[in-house]
């Protein structure tokens, strides 16, 4: 089912995907804040900060400045960072004790929403952060809570065109893509098991997430545990090679012992100390095979 949205949404939205190329449109007031004075958005939807672009941006900034000012929000106690806290970051490590800012009013949600297209625009953005940050937008174009929007996209896909579909072909066209490649690609990286995902939240990088997604369930906690130990991608593949080729080694000997233990001439055919001392070896069988035995 299509869901009306209201003129007044539909308009704000549209200023606000234009907003981090024309901040100049609404009105704003440009100084200097001390680094101290500022503060990380609330809503700041970028969830790591790798070290090394951090390191080189503020060796540039060392250089040349801050050449792009941040865009910051009064809020209660001094101000909040909508736009730039990458900048800000890397400002501290350069050692500057201030910072150029565009001071606008905005509320919680319009702050949020330049958050999100900001951050979307950095060419190191996690995929996993890019998926979150397009289905909040794609939840605030239609009128959804957040944790709908992802079924919203998979219905959609199935209909007929109507309204939303007007709605998410505009927003994703501002984004560089088409909404329905966003659903039927980029999306399929929330079926990842969650402490995949969870990994790569924490700053795993996303191909290494890839190969480890890929791989058997049974191998992706080694895989996992090399990842966070610096191993490369070549290094994860190697490494589930030589799990799958172990595990190829050990199959037919355990469907050999299958095929012995069912072979009801052969259990016939063992002595009194025999089937004892099978009876003891079955007591102390893995628990996997407990399991499947009932």
């Amino acid at each position: 089912m299509s869901r009306r949205k209201s003129p007044v949404m539909r308009e704000g939205l549209a200023d606000l995907l234009g907003a981090s190329a024309d901040l100049a449109r609404a009105p704003t007031s440009e100084r200097t804040l001390p680094v101290e004075a500022l503060r990380p958005g609330a809503g700041q939807p970028r969830r790591s900060f790798d070290q090394q672009t951090l390191t080189e941006l503020a060796e540039s900034i060392r250089t040349r400045g801050v050449l792009q000012p941040l865009l910051v929000r009064p809020v209660s106690g001094g101000h909040e960072i909508v736009a730039g806290e990458r900048r800000w970051r890397a400002a501290q490590l350069a050692g500057l004790s201030e910072v150029p800012v565009m001071i606008r009013e905005l509320s919680d949600q319009e702050a949020r929403q330049i958050a999100l297209i900001e951050n979307l625009q950095r060419e190191d953005l996690n995929m996993l952060d890019e998926v979150d940050a397009k289905l909040e937008l794609v939840a605030s174009t239609l009128g959804l809570p957040a944790g709908q929007a992802r079924s919203r996209l998979m219905q959609l896909l199935r209909e007929p065109p109507n309204e939303d579909h007007v709605a998410l072909e505009e927003l994703f066209a501002s984004l560089g893509e088409s909404w329905s490649n966003f659903a039927k690609t980029k999306l399929r990286v929330l079926n990842w098991p969650p402490t995949i995902l969870d990994a790569i939240r924490a700053g795993l990088p996303y191909t290494l997430g890839g190969v480890i997604a890929s791989a058997p369930v049974e191998a992706q906690a080694r895989l996992l545990e090399l990842a966070r130990q610096g191993a490369s991608r070549h290094e994860l593949r190697t490494e589930l090679r030589r799990l799958q080729a172990a595990q190829a080694q050990e199959r037919p000997r355990l469907q050999q012992v299958g095929r012995v233990l069912s072979n009801r001439q052969w259990a016939a055919s063992l002595s009194a100390q025999e089937q004892r001392e099978l009876e003891k070896w079955l007591s102390r069988m893995p628990s996997a095979l407990q399991r499947a035995l009932g």
